[in-house]
């Protein structure tokens, strides 16, 4: 008798199959009572063992026709995870990974290969290769018949054999032969009627593993593999294109960051798209909150100037600049410099203006600092001050022409002059003197009293004919003075200035500290001019041989009307050789004999 009762854990196939059984035991049963039967005269009803056979085949064939569809069924719910599994994620290895572990259990593969065709070189690579213990191959270990794997992907049609020892087709290939190839089954990745890679899989140990469950389950696996591949591939693009555009997003912010300008671009509305650091440093507006707003709400400062020349860029593609003095919340005045052009795209139609902001104001400021200064030095140290500061503290020795003037004894003015007054009359001295030694692009090296010390080429300026331009600053500045007595009232004949004059090699450079500089030449040939100045007498322009010699052929030249009077020799203290010197003067002008 058979138990009803299904004991805990037996599936309905195991329970058949155990019915089978019963039947099958039932029917030898009854054959042994056959034979008593028949001894007695007796006979079993007709048909009862030939039932009970066709009982037990039917038993088995449902067993197995039940685990057919079992299988079957395990094997589509195990494709609709991978499917699940597919669209879950866009990271292509890992699905793949997974799926073909799948594909290689449900198929009784060995080995699983996943073959893609490079959009670049359109040549196929492997992608993916496990094994039956869910391990990925590494390249050594790809065991595979290429023949096949070509004709798929040339094709497009699937390949399936039980035994490729035996298949014609496949027998005479090296990679068959040599790796013993039995059971493969090979199926094309199709995408829009291309195929774009195959899947691979195989099994050396048994034949006959692969059918058309098979053939149809790897086939429904390709075809969400493939769309699987492409968005992961869309997915790769995008991605890439996001990484581009973000990068190409952080350099333009860092060139924006760096760049010492404004910059503004505005839409066709005069709605603010860009605002660097720079921009919103120089407006004092808040960068965060300006992206989006108009223009005149972000700067109202800027909008009269700026409204009719924004409208004018736009309309007629024009480049603008103009200079403004708006008073900026914080800042107060600025001095801004303001250049607009037309943004255009790729069409070269203009879609707004980008504005440039170059802040000036402490360019201004210093240009009128330097102003007040050159008030009080000579215009070329002014204008060349960082030439002179990156001399350092030391200097560079140079051929140069110093000449020392005295413009006029203080004992030679009124005694009466009160201070202030003798400082004024001083002044108009050496404003006379200062201007002929500039006027010939000499630097004056300091005021000393009553005395001025001026250089012809130095670093500042330089010239091949500095010892003319020392002489004929000395005979413009006699003449100018000769000038200056005649309104002032002085008797004929008066002569306050001396002037001493000489050429040689000295040492120019920065000296004191690196808070306060001073440009100064020293060296034995300025000592020898100002030893020169102290031999003079007034009204005498006393230069030494060296200066003459640099000077001779403008002296030599009747154009220049130039008189020289020889002097005797004299000797300078700190030199043992005597110091050839004479007088120079104008034609026209009688020269002071010593006294």
């Amino acid at each position: 008798m058979v138990n009803a009762t299904k004991p805990s854990g037996i599936s309905a196939v195991d329970e058949i199959r155990q019915l089978s059984k019963l039947v099958n035991d039932m029917e030898g049963a009854f054959r042994e009572h056959q034979k008593i039967i028949k001894q007695r005269a007796m006979s079993l009803p007709q048909g009862v063992l030939l039932g009970l056979q066709q009982l037990h085949t039917d038993l088995d064939e449902v067993a197995k026709h039940i685990q057919d569809t079992q299988t079957e069924i395990q094997r589509l719910r195990a494709l609709g995870d991978t499917t699940e599994l597919i669209n879950s994620t866009l990271d292509l290895t890992d699905v793949l990974n997974t799926v073909m572990d799948t594909v290689i259990k449900l198929t009784g593969a060995e080995r699983g290969y996943l073959v893609l065709r490079n959009p670049d070189t359109n040549e196929m690579e492997f992608r993916v290769a496990r094994n039956i213990d869910q391990r990925s191959l590494g390249e050594g270990e790809f065991i595979v018949s290429s023949t096949v794997v070509k004709d798929v992907a040339d094709s497009g049609l699937p390949v399936v054999t039980t035994n490729a020892q035996q298949d014609p087709r496949f027998n005479t290939q090296e990679s068959v032969v040599s790796f013993a190839l039995r059971s493969i089954l090979c199926v094309p990745l199709m995408l829009k009627g291309v195929v774009t890679g195959v899947i691979y899989a195989d099994n050396r140990i048994r034949q006959g593993v692969f059918g058309e469950k098979e053939l149809q389950l790897l086939y429904a696996f390709a075809n969400q593999a493939a769309i699987a591949i492409e968005n992961a591939r869309l997915f790769e693009r995008l991605q890439a294109s996001l990484a581009e555009i973000t990068a190409i997003r952080d350099l333009m912010d860092n060139v924006f960051s760096s760049i010492a300008s404004g910059v503004i671009t505005t839409d066709s509305s005069d709605a603010i798209m860009i605002l660097n650091d720079a921009a919103s440093r120089i407006l004092n507006v808040s960068l965060d909150t300006s992206l989006g707003k108009l223009i005149w709400e972000v700067l109202p400062p800027l909008r009269e100037n700026l409204q009719q020349l924004l409208d004018a860029v736009r309309e007629h593609n024009l480049e603008e600049t103009f200079e403004t003095e708006p008073e900026i919340p914080e800042r107060g005045p600025v001095y801004l410099n303001l250049k607009l052009s037309p943004l255009r795209d790729a069409r070269q139609v203009t879609q707004g203006v980008a504005i440039v902001v170059d802040d000036l104001t402490e360019l201004k400021q210093r240009e009128a600092q330097l102003n007040v200064v050159r008030r009080y030095l000579p215009p070329q140290m002014v204008d060349n001050i960082q030439s002179i500061d990156n001399l350092g503290l030391g200097g560079e020795r140079r051929v140069v022409t110093t000449m020392f003037i005295d413009v006029r004894g203080f004992a030679t003015f009124p005694p009466s002059l009160r201070p202030q007054e003798l400082m004024e009359m001083l002044n108009l001295y050496l404003t006379i003197a200062s201007d002929a030694v500039t006027q010939q692009a000499g630097v004056i090296d300091k005021y000393m009293a009553n005395e001025i010390m001026g250089l012809f080429n130095t670093q500042l300026n330089p010239s091949e004919d500095h010892a003319w331009r020392a002489v004929t600053a000395a005979l413009n500045m006699a003449d100018e003075f000769m000038e200056f007595y005649r309104l002032a009232g002085e008797p004929e004949g008066t002569h306050y200035y001396r002037v001493g004059i000489h050429t040689g090699v000295a040492t120019l450079g920065n000296a004191g500290s690196e808070t306060r500089k001073e440009f100064t030449a020293l060296g034995d040939s300025i000592n020898l001019a100002h030893r020169l100045l102290e031999n003079a007498l007034p009204g005498q322009i006393i230069i030494s041989e060296d200066t003459h010699n640099y000077c001779e052929a403008y002296f030599n030249d009747p154009r220049n009307a130039i008189r020289i009077i020889p002097r005797d020799q004299i000797q300078v203290k700190g030199r043992k050789q005597l110091t050839r010197i004479c007088q120079v003067s104008r034609e026209h002008v009688r020269a002071q004999p010593y006294a």
